[in-house]
């Protein structure tokens, strides 16, 4: 691929990100406050989801444009080729974890894996939860995936499907 071609596709996909900044920065001013904390309230989980996905497609998009920019030996593409790995390996395992924790008999939730730090971020669907309940997906999360329960936050959040 020709030096050209690479300046060419980098600057479409700069614009494209700049785009994309201006109709997120329009859009969410012309929401009133009111249907927005009604709109946030009924559909959290699948709110928090479609952001987390349009982020990731968004990061993943960036490595694939930097894999194709660079040689395959070179330190840049090894970078690139490690975090794209890191990022679908997180996805896979907070897919994962979300759904043991809908197992346990919650409605919905949210898992959050932190990319540069161990944390770990779940969101249940439940207007309360015991301590049982804490030391039920405590106990999950460090079976399943090794998380050290100093580094997991777990939040009750009451959402209207």
């Amino acid at each position: 691929m020709s030096k050209t071609k690479k300046i060419v596709i980098m600057t479409g996909l700069v614009l494209l990100l700049a785009v994309t900044a201006v109709f997120n920065f329009v859009l969410a001013g012309s929401v009133t406050g009111d249907a927005d904390s009604d709109l946030t309230a009924a559909n959290y989980f699948s709110a928090y989801r479609s952001e987390r996905t349009s982020t990731r497609n968004e990061e993943l998009l960036q490595l694939d444009s930097i894999l194709a920019s660079t040689e395959s030996g070179s330190q840049a593409y090894q970078d690139a080729i490690a975090l794209k790995l890191q990022i679908v390996e997180m996805m896979e395992k907070e897919l994962l974890l979300e759904t043991f924790v809908k197992s346990m008999g919650y409605e919905d939730a949210v898992v959050s894996i932190g990319l540069d730090s161990d944390n770990v971020n779940v969101f249940v669907n439940a207007d309360g939860l015991s301590h049982n309940d804490f030391l039920t997906i405590y106990n999950m999360l460090w079976s399943e995936a090794g998380c050290d329960p100093v580094n997991v936050n777990i939040m009750p959040i009451h959402s209207e499907s």
